[in-house]
């Protein structure tokens, strides 16, 4: 009798709303509407559930980020049979890396189902990668860990996502520098070197990357790892193209017989 009652119950439902813009969305209707409404709360916003705590898409953003990099781990490892770790967990990073994250619910237009008190523009956008997070953990609860691989899989990377063209992208500037440094035993270092808030009251973090002591490049950014990704993309293409910064790098780098010179790391012609 419980099954059924809550068969016809959905079924006046479905063609209201928030039903049908959430099957519009997910391709199924919800069996538990709340969680969709607190995946869209953010924390800016005061709400209180009837037993008293705020309710807002903090803990869903918590539980979504694991089963979101646990379900794209399982796609890309059947995707890729052949391939190496280090390979599969670059590619996971890209599609899980909040720019890509942002532009996901955009495209899904996240953005207009967020309640928030917060005045949001482009330098916040985060929300919304974090509200798609959120809603990842919604459906994990609603619909359990099969329902939520399938709509990974069926609405996001299939029509948001080129797969193999992201797998085959380099965007991970610091491990990229990182990588080049310890090729050839020098010494790098990041550091946050200031913290402020922008005009709607959003922390932003500046970094410095500096080798062995001499600053290579800054960058800002909304998170720690932002700033410092902006800072080693300014470092790479300095040290490939300032003369002065060469110098340096071979007045620092021991010599050895027939060293025909020390290898620049790769960096995207397009940027």
């Amino acid at each position: 009798m419980h099954r059924l009652y809550q068969y016809i119950r959905r079924f006046f439902l479905r063609n209201r709303e928030p039903y049908q813009s959430l099957y519009n969305m997910l391709g199924f209707y919800p069996r538990d509407v709340q969680l969709y409404r607190q995946a869209f709360t953010h924390r800016s916003t005061f709400t209180e559930s009837e037993g008293g705590p705020l309710k807002n898409n903090e803990r869903l953003e918590f539980l979504g980020d694991a089963v979101l990099d646990a379900v794209v781990a399982d796609i890309i490892y059947k995707k890729y049979p052949n391939r190496k770790e280090g390979f599969l967990t670059n590619t996971r990073s890209k599609i899980v890396q909040r720019d890509s994250l942002n532009r996901i619910a955009h495209e899904m237009e996240l953005d207009k189902m967020m309640v928030t008190s917060t005045r949001l523009n482009s330098h916040n956008s985060y929300i919304y990668g974090n509200a798609f997070e959120a809603l990842i953990g919604a459906i994990y609860l609603d619909q359990g860990y099969r329902k939520c691989c399938n709509f990974v899989k069926e609405r996001i990377i299939e029509k948001y996502i080129p797969l193999d063209k992201i797998a085959n992208k380099e965007v991970n500037f610091k491990s990229n520098l990182i990588e080049w440094s310890q090729k050839n035993k020098l010494a790098i270092s990041f550091e946050v070197v200031e913290t402020f808030a922008d005009q709607s009251g959003s922390p932003v973090f500046q970094s410095r990357v500096s080798l062995q002591g001499t600053p290579l490049g800054t960058g800002v950014g909304y998170t720690k790892k932002e700033s410092q990704q902006s800072a080693a993309k300014m470092a790479i293409k300095k040290i490939r193209k300032d003369k002065d910064i060469q110098l340096l790098i071979k007045k620092l780098k021991q010599p050895s017989p027939g060293n025909a010179g020390i290898p620049l790391p790769e960096c995207p012609e397009n940027d």
